[in-house]
């Protein structure tokens, strides 16, 4: 699978530029929002604005799989690092005591002629690991996969006025999105897609805004090498024109140890180590 994949990247990443080598179509679009955590190891990017929509300082973030990020400031200021553990799951047992299961990263799956995934596990039977840095919006944006299916139910989202667009020196596929009743993103609150039909889930932001208005729909793009969310903007609403914009600078490139350094031990950890 990890053959196949580079010599699918050979084709698509041309030297110090990137080829836009399929037309999109509406399937192709749910192949990649599927595909993201088989599509790269490694991933540096600059996140242009916050989901929330307001003005924040520009960071950087280095990934590393599994489970590592750096956060910092334009400057290579660092500002924190994150370690995550293996993401885990508790088997239902007759008597509750059965020990917690770590989930398989992402490893062998069945793709199409276009090197996009076909299926996927479920949820609860894969660890993409990926790391949180805020928030599962985070999560979302870096595995889009609730773009694309909902289960066996059917689509999460209709999928309208997909073409091929560049996205900061990169191409990307840009669509309009509306969630489907079956849309069931990673996390209801910090869903890709805002939609009244998240009240289901008990979020309702008209609960303390009254006049809160939905958007009407999302307009997203995702990197054609990565399948990364790189932008998603709300249409209509009161929150209009709010999102989230990434400027994708390096994929696949080394990262050192140096770059995720521990963190110094603890006032405690120094007096334990002292006895």
């Amino acid at each position: 699978m990890r053959n196949a994949l580079r010599s699918w990247r050979r084709r698509v990443v041309g030297v110090g530029s990137y080829a836009v080598w399929m037309d999109p179509t509406i399937e192709r679009f749910r192949g990649l929002a599927r595909s993201s955590p088989w599509r790269w190891s490694t991933l540096r990017y600059v996140q242009e604005r916050d989901p929330s929509g307001r003005d924040q300082n520009r960071i950087r973030v280095w990934i590393r799989r599994p489970k590592l990020a750096r956060v910092e400031q334009l400057d290579g200021t660092l500002v924190r690092v994150h370690r995550g553990k293996p993401q885990t799951v508790t088997p239902l047992s007759r008597r509750g005591d059965a020990p917690p299961l770590t989930l398989p990263g992402p490893s062998e799956v069945e793709v199409d002629d276009d090197g996009l995934v076909r299926h996927r596990p479920g949820r609860w039977q894969l660890g993409t690991d990926a790391l949180m840095i805020g928030n599962y919006y985070d999560l979302a944006f870096l595995d889009p996969v609730e773009l694309s299916d909902a289960g066996d139910d059917g689509p999460g989202a209709t999928i309208e006025d997909l073409h091929v667009v560049d996205h900061r020196g990169r191409p990307a596929w840009e669509a309009v999105l509306r969630p489907t009743a079956d849309y069931d993103p990673l996390c209801p609150c910090c869903a890709l897609l805002l939609s009244e039909q998240l009240e289901d889930a008990g979020i309702d932001l008209r609960e303390d805004d009254p006049d809160f208005v939905y958007p009407d729909a999302h307009r997203v793009r995702l990197d054609v090498a990565t399948g990364v969310c790189v932008y998603n903007e709300q249409l209509g609403g009161t929150r209009n024109g709010s999102g989230h914009d990434l400027t994708i600078e390096a994929v696949d490139q080394p990262m050192g140890d140096e770059l995720f350094p521990q963190p110094p031990p603890s006032r405690w950890t120094r007096f334990l180590g002292r006895r």
